[in-house]
């Protein structure tokens, strides 16, 4: 089965099941998109086979919890395994957003892929580079081999107008004493790089890093193959935040779900994917994202398992 015909099944899949889900409501410029927009891009690794995609793959979207991937690469490339004492690696099993879970583990995020864990990390690469969001930035440009893609700035005002729990999360850690930059300057960087506007093929190519294990688009290694697998492992059990159990049933490869309706997928030696569906489940996932990388690893038999 060639790349057309598998995408064309699963365009049909996923835009059978968006009518499930609902766009994200808390973040109002987020609310204001296209619940029935669908897009997906496949990008082969270590090929000179171009980015194949079906639907609206070449549409900018905000990538928002996707960006944390790529902070989290960026961070182990500089740190190795120092981060890990800062940031667990086991499934959330709560919302992403969750409070309670980090009160009650005393200020250590279950993961680096919930909002709590993704402010450590973007606090120690704040600490690394001087400019958290504009390093993330300048690495995803250069990824994705798109030297336009940039910040949202209605998406970033909209964010802050409106992080009230991220804002109650940075503050909870940084009373535990686990951020070494003042809140407001977290915040202002994380809230940008989720903010970041980029298309199925650019997440797909960049997401290709993982694909090639730890090799970035230049051909230099930035990751060890041990840092590239870790990742997929944390993505495997937290990228889909409380409802990864049920995203590795089905679709069987490390993930990593935004609420702007992206789902980026790695299937190792193979090639990154990008899914995007506005329309969200309960959990804050894709509702035809998953469709489309369930429909696509059932088809091609590419899973990690």
């Amino acid at each position: 089965m060639d790349d057309q015909d598998v995408l064309d099944k699963v365009s049909q899949a996923a835009r059978q099941a968006s009518a499930a889900g609902t766009v994200a409501s808390y973040i109002p410029a987020l609310a204001r998109v296209d619940a029935t927009a669908f897009g997906f891009a496949i990008a082969h690794a270590g090929t000179s086979e171009p980015v194949r995609g079906i639907g609206d793959w070449q549409v900018p979207f905000s990538i928002q919890s996707l960006s944390k991937v790529f902070a989290l690469a960026l961070v182990l490339a500089a740190d190795g395994d120092a981060l890990w004492q800062r940031v667990g690696k086991e499934p959330s099993g709560s919302p992403f957003n969750s409070l309670a879970q980090l009160e009650r583990e005393r200020g250590i995020p279950r993961n680096p892929f919930v909002n709590a864990g993704a402010l450590v990390v973007t606090d120690r690469l704040q600490t690394l580079t001087g400019d958290a969001s504009g390093a993330l930035r300048d690495f995803l440009r250069a990824e994705s081999g798109n030297p336009a893609l940039d910040f949202d700035p209605r998406v970033a005002a909209s964010e802050r107008r409106h992080g009230h729990r991220n804002a109650a999360l940075a503050h909870l850690l940084a009373d535990h004493g686990k951020l070494a930059n003042p809140v407001r300057t977290v915040l202002h960087h994380y809230v940008r790089q989720c903010s970041i506007a980029m298309t199925c093929q650019d997440l797909a190519l960049a997401t290709c890093l993982l694909a090639r294990h730890g090799v970035r688009a230049d051909a230099s290694r930035l990751l060890t193959r041990s840092e590239a697998k870790r990742i997929n492992a944390v993505m495997l059990v937290g990228g889909t935040y409380d409802a990864a159990g049920e995203f590795a049933h089905r679709v069987g490869l490390p993930a990593k779900s935004g609420v702007g309706g992206g789902i980026i997928a790695v299937v190792p030696g193979r090639c990154g994917l990008c899914a995007w569906g506005p329309a969200l489940d309960g959990h804050g996932n894709s509702v035809a994202g998953i469709t489309a990388l369930d429909t696509f690893t059932t088809l091609t038999g590419w899973s990690v398992f």
